[in-house]
């Protein structure tokens, strides 16, 4: 793990959180689980940390649409579930991944991070700062999503756009056939309020199923 100056240590655990109402309901609809994918880095990046646009102390950032992903891990009965362990990894704004066989080398976007983790607090809640998904050939924008808790299997899943019209031909998206629990891994990237660079900020909450005893 990198060592992280006072001041961007700061930025990254003053981060804002962006809300939007939750479902309230006595049983909460599971998120369905996709695929990990082939794309999952191969060697992990010595920065792992949360924010994705800066390389350890770097001051040049990463290309592309800046993106605000937070929400927050529950149970079917809403109960968050703290501690769990968030993991993100997404192509850059080229179309390439980190992995070694995600994309061409020479396209790389070498200051995008392109793998984060976030340890979820009391609330559930985990917050990462990356770009807005990049079309590749082949699939429809999307951040791949790992949740690991102590006493259960490791949940994966991804997050689309809403309103990307790719989303109506991705083969691994129509895989969810039930409508409602495909919608639910579609959620809006909306612009920020007061943002000069056209930064944006999405909301996905993830559903497991019931919590371990244990935990």
């Amino acid at each position: 793990m990198k060592s992280i100056s006072i001041s961007r240590r700061y930025f990254i655990s003053t981060l804002p959180f962006f809300y939007s109402p939750g479902l309230l309901a006595e049983i909460l609809s599971l998120t369905p689980k996709q695929v990990e994918g082939p794309f999952y880095p191969d060697i992990l990046p010595l920065d792992t940390d949360n924010d994705l646009i800066i390389l350890n102390d770097s001051l040049t950032p990463a290309i592309g649409t800046i993106a605000y992903l937070s929400g927050k891990i529950t149970d079917n009965k809403g109960n968050p579930i703290r501690n769990s362990l968030v993991e993100i990894w997404q192509v850059d704004n080229n179309g390439v991944y980190l992995h070694s066989k995600g994309g061409s080398r020479a396209k790389q976007d070498t200051n995008f991070q392109g793998y984060g983790q976030f340890l979820t607090d009391s609330k559930g809640n985990y917050f990462f700062r990356t770009l807005k998904p990049s079309y590749y050939s082949g699939r429809t924008p999307h951040i791949h999503m790992a949740v690991s808790v102590k006493g259960r299997e490791k949940f994966t899943t991804q997050c689309y756009i809403k309103g990307e019209p790719r989303n109506q031909r991705d083969a691994i998206l129509k895989r969810v056939k039930d409508r409602k629990a495909r919608e639910s891994l579609i959620v809006p990237f909306n612009p920020v309020k007061g943002s000069k660079s056209g930064e944006v900020a999405a909301r996905f909450n993830i559903v497991l199923g019931k919590t371990p005893e244990n935990h």
